[in-house]
């Protein structure tokens, strides 16, 4: 996981609503590489309480300054009441290359989008990354390609200039916003006591840009917290917190079950909602590194 949690460039491209649910695929024992224009998109409800599977999705990609490219992936857990911790390895495994490349191990249920990201080179061309997942007995296998119709621009929507909320993780510290690019904070705890994850949240617009409708009661953006990765069972005494002013500090209490080391998913959404409405954008997510004793 070491050389996933580093920072990495950033740059924007495009997609179009379409593509957020073409990519949640359905992969019954092999896909074919041209799987990413699936004949048959999922269902977006889950359909079970447990006992079903765990889709991988892809969001799309975007170049990064290098010239190197992102593949930003998120999940579909379709069971409503379950919950899965899937260790790296046979079930839970990124081909070719290492098959540790930052994924998640914990699956929370429903739809969970840009939760990681797959880098690749400059010159990776026609070549695919697979995600393979098996929850359940189920197993699906969805591939990841440079295809033309799947470009996004996660740092900014071209159409209304929004762009994801800004986070800071000490005051007047660093502020990463967009796709999950590295660790953005460090902490220690207990096990079994409550460890505050703060963050400092923006969500500015351009001059002369207006806020578009229908931001709700958040006013700048809404957080929440996830687990990512680790031993035990995570726990969050405020899990979704509204924000209202620009740079207002929100803070969760997390409480580890047992020790050792983990990682915790922090999310922003603007008025543009989960998943940016269907265009890939503006949303950020970014991790923090739990040490628990």
């Amino acid at each position: 996981m070491a050389n996933y949690f580093r920072d990495r460039p950033m740059r924007t491209s495009r997609t179009r609503h379409a593509v957020a649910v073409a990519t949640i695929l359905v992969a019954a024992g092999t896909l074919a590489a041209t799987a990413q224009q699936p004949r048959e998109p999922l269902a977006m409800g889950p359909t079970r309480e447990r006992g079903v599977s765990v889709t991988p999705a892809f969001e799309g990609w975007y170049q990064n300054e290098d010239g190197s490219y992102s593949l930003l992936v998120g999940y579909y857990n379709r069971n409503s009441k379950q919950p899965l911790d899937i260790p790296v390895g046979p079930n839970n495994r990124i081909e070719p290359g290492e098959i540790d490349q930052g994924q998640p191990t914990h699956f929370e249920v429903g739809r969970q989008w840009g939760v990681f990201v797959i880098k690749v080179p400059k010159d990776f061309g026609k070549q695919k990354v697979t995600w393979t997942l098996v929850a359940n007995g189920e197993r699906q296998s969805v591939p990841f390609t440079l295809h033309p119709g799947y470009t996004i621009t996660p740092y900014k929507e071209l159409g209304m200039g929004n762009q994801p909320p800004v986070l800071a993780f000490s005051q007047g510290g660093a502020k990463v916003t967009g796709p999950p690019t590295g660790t953005a904070a460090t902490l220690t705890g207990q096990a079994g006591q409550a460890v505050p994850v703060q963050v400092w949240v923006e969500d500015a617009k351009e001059p002369g840009e207006e806020a578009p409708r229908g931001r709700g009661p958040a006013g700048v953006a809404t957080v929440s917290f996830h687990k990512y990765r680790g031993p035990g069972a995570v726990t969050f005494d405020r899990a979704r917190i509204p924000v209202k002013t620009q740079g207002e500090m929100v803070s969760a209490n997390a409480t580890f079950e047992t020790p050792g080391e983990y990682v915790l998913r922090v999310q922003a959404n603007d008025e543009s909602g989960e998943g940016g409405g269907g265009f890939q954008c503006c949303w950020t997510n970014t991790y923090v590194k739990v040490t628990v004793q």
